[in-house]
């Protein structure tokens, strides 16, 4: 077999069916990869220092003797763990890639294609990928922002309507952060924001050509520490919204019982992080309520201070459909929604 390099478009095609082999070190594929791909280094952190030395103080052909060193006892070891995996995929194609399409992805295509994988390599690896990412984010999305106050429920009504079949990105969820002080609790580490944008993508682009809406909700250009890239953040502030609203006794009713479970100490760090903003006053009456078991009372005083930051601070300044809503049940207000979507496409 014949091993062949791809452009972008046929190795993103490709990706869907077949095995990803991303061939970079540890740290690269750490920091972003594209997603569903596997890691198999060729080498260590470590050794792709040692021979990127070599390479730059010495020459290439020490270079290559010093990662062969290193490559050889992996050989059988690399065979064998694509070997494995092509078996859940069901396939014996195998795309691999690594930062520019250089030695380290046709060193591994070479064996594995010696072994009898049908290989394809990306030409001009990881890079060119992300060229693509950041092209993608540059298209016009129909894009339409479902805003409201804290606690009114924005996020659960965003995978109810998922259920029902309209198009949505959950960007809290991708970016494991639910965008306030309190947004880290209970969610999973956040990722880089490359890898915030690799997926971004991957769902954007997974959606069926014919999308006429997709549902984000409205969010600061910052979600925890990730930084939603200022050409996908654009199209947001400038796209249709649609504006619920909830009584604030229910919006409390759902917040007590979302954060009401944490550990008293995690809710007070959270309102020391916003202390200067809230005021020293209002931030130790919201402490000793937390302390005192009042999570709700507690959460009175900070939505006041959210809902005016909300106010004042919106990025969005396109106009809106304004939906009420009785309460917070996501089933019953996604349904609402979704029937206000069909009518306005």
């Amino acid at each position: 077999m014949a091993i062949q390099q791809i452009s972008i478009e046929e190795f993103i095609a490709l990706t869907e069916t077949n095995l990803v082999v991303d061939v970079r070190s540890d740290s690269e594929f750490s920091h972003a990869h594209i997603p569903n791909a596997v890691s198999i280094p060729i080498f260590n952190d470590e050794e792709r220092k040692v021979v990127g030395t070599a390479y730059k103080q010495r020459n290439r052909e020490d270079a290559i003797k010093i990662g062969l060193d290193y490559y050889g006892v992996k050989m059988r070891a690399i065979v064998e763990q694509v070997e494995n995996l092509c078996l859940v995929h069901n396939s014996k194609t195998v795309l691999v890639h690594c930062w520019r399409g250089g030695m380290r992805s046709q060193a591994v295509a070479w064996l594995l294609d010696l072994y009898g994988f049908k290989v394809f390599t990306l030409k001009g690896g990881y890079k060119v990928y992300r060229n693509w990412v950041l092209n993608q984010l540059e298209k016009p999305w129909p894009l339409v922002v479902l805003s409201g106050f804290t606690g009114s429920g924005k996020t659960e009504i965003i995978h109810e309507l998922a259920k029902l079949g309209q198009a949505t990105i959950d960007l809290e969820g991708g970016a494991h952060h639910k965008g306030s002080s309190f947004g880290a609790l209970g969610m999973p580490p956040q990722p880089s924001n490359e890898q915030f944008e690799n997926n971004l993508v991957k769902q954007l682009t997974h959606l069926p050509k014919n999308t006429k809406s997709i549902i984000v909700e409205s969010e600061s250009a910052r979600i925890g520490n990730i930084n939603i890239h200022h050409l996908f953040f654009n199209q947001m502030k400038s796209a249709k919204r649609l504006r619920i609203v909830v009584p604030l006794e229910a919006r409390l009713e759902k917040i007590a019982k979302d954060y009401g479970y944490f550990d008293k100490n995690d809710l007070v760090a959270a309102v020391e992080r916003i202390q200067k903003r809230l005021g020293g006053l209002e931030a130790k009456r919201a402490i000793d309520l937390i302390n005192e078991g009042s999570i709700k009372e507690a959460f009175r005083i900070l939505l006041n201070y959210y809902d005016r930051n909300y106010l004042s601070h919106s990025p969005f300044q396109s106009p809106y459909n304004e939906i009420e809503l009785s309460n917070t049940d996501a089933i019953q207000n996604a349904s609402i929604i979704y029937n206000e979507l069909i009518k306005n496409q």
